[in-house]
């Protein structure tokens, strides 16, 4: 829960609103929506461009790379792969005539088919990291301004609220000083 603000007095409080933690600024359950829709919108905007610019700056040999990895990192591959083999082995053990089987136990074309796989499968899903290591190392380049820029601020902020500490600190000694000085014409009447 955020802090009590003081200054708003109980009777003109909603009772469906709350505080920001950390600040005191009121709002409705409506208004906290509405906020989480615009940070929803603005975050998608931003990976809707970062995407965009992917697909501008990859061939499409490079996207086709991409799904293949991401296909072959997957359940349905793994389910579909066991699938394949489970038939293959049964296939080549269980049918009565021989002529039908292709592969006799100990299975080399299927150890040939899976070794062919394994050697064209390895290299595209290494590609497809590389290339996400890349774009990570982009979007980390983009979060550092970011955070760059929001510290920037932030300095800024601060600089201008010590500004204004300082002047009220001038006012305040002002203040001060010409309650000095008419207390004692207060004092003589």
């Amino acid at each position: 829960m955020g802090k009590r603000n003081y200054y708003i007095k109980p009777q003109d409080q909603q009772k469906d609103t709350s505080t920001f933690e950390g600040f005191d600024i009121q709002i409705n359950e409506s208004d906290a929506k509405r906020i989480d829709r615009l940070v929803d919108n603005y975050e998608s905007r931003i990976m809707m461009h970062l995407d965009e610019e992917y697909i501008r700056r990859t061939k499409w040999t490079d996207r086709l790379a991409d799904r293949i990895a991401s296909f072959g990192g997957s359940w349905p591959f793994i389910t579909t792969f066991a699938i394949a083999l489970a038939l293959w082995i049964l296939w080549n053990t269980v049918l009565p005539t021989a002529s039908l089987r292709f592969d006799r136990p100990p299975f080399i074309l299927l150890n040939l088919c899976l070794s062919f796989i394994a050697a064209f499968q390895a290299p595209i899903i290494m590609m497809s990291q590389n290339r996400q290591a890349a774009r990570d190392k982009s979007e980390s380049v983009i979060d550092f301004a970011i955070n760059y820029k929001a510290e920037q601020e932030i300095d800024d902020m601060q600089s201008h609220l010590h500004r204004i500490e300082g002047k009220l600190y001038e006012i305040e000694k002002l203040l001060v000083g010409n309650g000095n000085q008419t207390r004692p014409l207060q004092d003589e009447q």
